[in-house]
C-alpha cells in the first residue's frame, strides 16, 4: 500500500512537471482526523462527510479551529465560501502561526478576509512575520475578480525554506523570496495551521469606520477540501519528518511557471491596492526586500489610507457581480 501510495504522488509529480505544476488532485484531510476546534463552542460545525466545516461569529462569540500538528513547510489549502450581505467588521482568517509556542519571536503566515458593508466587496490582506517582526508589517491588500460569497473558492499557502506563495484559486496573487537582508524575519520555525472567523470592528473595515452589526447575524463562513501537504514535526524531538513526494511537490511548486508569473502580473496590475512596500507613512524607506515599481508606487496612491489590526491571534475571536470573470492571464481581467 506504502509503494503504491509513493507511486501515485510520483506520477503527480512527474505530470506537475512535463505539463507545467498543477495544484490540483492532493489528499484532503478530515477533520476528526487532522483538526481540533479552536476556540467558539456550538459554532463550530462538521458536516457529516468530517470534511466540510461552519464556522459562526454572533453576538457571543467567534470560532475557529487548528491543525493537531506542527508543520516545517508545506501547501496548505482550503475552499472558503464567506458570508455575504452586510459583512463590516467580520474578518475570517486562514493562517500558520506558532504563537502559542513562541510567544516573543513567533513565525506567521496570514490569509485574512475583511468584510465590507452593503454593496462593497470583501478584501484580502496576507502578510508574514517572521521571529516576533510585528512591529514590521509586510501586508498587502487587493480585490477579487469574483464574488467570494457566491460559491467556495480555493486560497492556498505554499511555504518552503525559501518561497512563500499566496494562491486563489490555483492563480498565485503574491510571491515573498527569502533574501539575506531578511534575516529572521522570513517565517522558520515549525507552525500550526488555523482557521478563524471573530470581530474585528476597530479596524478590519474602513480602519474601523463601520463595525460588525449584529443585527445581521449569525456570520457563516464555510470550509471544505481542506488540504495540509508537508512536513508534520515531532512533538518531542522537534524534527520534521518530510517524505520524498512532499519534498518533491514544495520543491517544484515553489517555481512560477511563466504562464502562471503572467497571471500573477495582470492579477497585481487589476486588483492589487496596497502594498508596504509603498507605504511612505509606515516606513520612510521601503523595507531591504522590496522592489520598488514607480508605476505601481503612482497607482496604489489613489486608495484610501489603511489600518492594521494588532489583534493576539490566539483568540480571534453588496450589489453583487452578474458575471463572473476569468483569471486567464489577459488584460480583460
Amino acid at each position: 500500500m506504502e509503494t503504491l501510495s509513493r507511486f501515485l504522488v510520483f506520477m503527480s509529480l512527474f505530470s506537475c512537471l512535463v505539463s507545467g505544476f498543477t495544484l490540483q488532485n492532493l489528499p484532503v484531510t478530515s477533520f476528526d482526523d487532522s483538526y481540533t476546534q479552536l476556540f467558539g463552542d456550538k459554532n463550530l460545525f462538521v458536516h457529516k462527510d468530517g470534511k466540510s466545516v461552519r464556522l459562526t461569529l454572533d453576538e457571543r462569540t467567534g470560532s475557529g479551529f487548528v491543525s493537531n500538528d506542527l508543520y516545517l513547510h508545506g501547501f496548505f489549502s482550503a475552499s472558503i465560501k464567506l458570508p455575504s450581505d452586510y459583512s463590516a467588521g467580520v474578518v475570517v482568517a486562514f493562517y500558520m502561526s506558532n504563537g502559542d509556542t513562541y510567544e516573543k519571536n513567533h513565525d506567521e503566515i496570514d490569509f485574512e478576509f475583511l468584510g465590507n458593508i452593503r454593496g462593497r466587496e470583501w478584501r484580502i490582506q496576507t502578510n508574514i512575520y517572521g521571529n516576533g517582526s510585528t512591529h514590521l508589517g509586510r501586508e498587502e491588500r487587493c480585490n477579487l475578480w469574483f464574488d467570494p460569497t457566491e460559491d467556495y473558492h480555493q486560497y492556498s499557502i505554499l511555504w518552503s525554506d525559501s518561497h512563500i506563495i499566496f494562491y486563489v484559486d490555483n492563480v498565485p496573487i503574491r510571491e515573498v523570496k527569502r533574501t539575506s537582508s531578511m534575516g529572521g524575519d522570513f517565517p522558520s520555525k515549525p507552525m500550526s495551521l488555523y482557521t478563524t472567523i471573530w470581530d474585528g470592528s476597530k479596524w478590519a473595515t474602513n480602519g474601523g469606520k463601520y463595525g460588525v452589526n449584529y443585527k445581521y447575524a449569525p456570520y457563516i463562513a464555510r470550509f471544505s477540501d481542506l488540504v495540509m501537504h508537508g512536513c508534520p514535526v515531532d512533538p518531542i524531538q522537534q524534527f520534521p519528518k518530510c517524505d520524498e513526494g512532499a519534498t518533491e511537490y514544495i520543491r517544484a511548486a515553489q517555481d512560477i511557471s511563466p504562464s502562471l508569473r503572467a497571471k500573477m502580473g495582470v492579477f497585481r496590475r487589476k486588483h492589487m491596492t496596497y502594498s508596504y512596500c509603498y507605504d511612505r507613512s509606515r516606513y520612510k524607506v521601503a523595507l531591504p526586500e522590496c522592489v520598488v515599481n514607480p508605476a505601481e508606487a503612482q497607482r496604489l496612491r489613489v486608495y484610501d489610507p489603511v489600518m492594521f489590526g494588532g489583534i493576539p491571534r490566539r483568540h480571534r475571536s453588496g450589489k453583487h457581480r452578474s458575471k463572473r470573470s476569468r483569471m486567464d492571464g489577459t488584460e480583460s481581467i
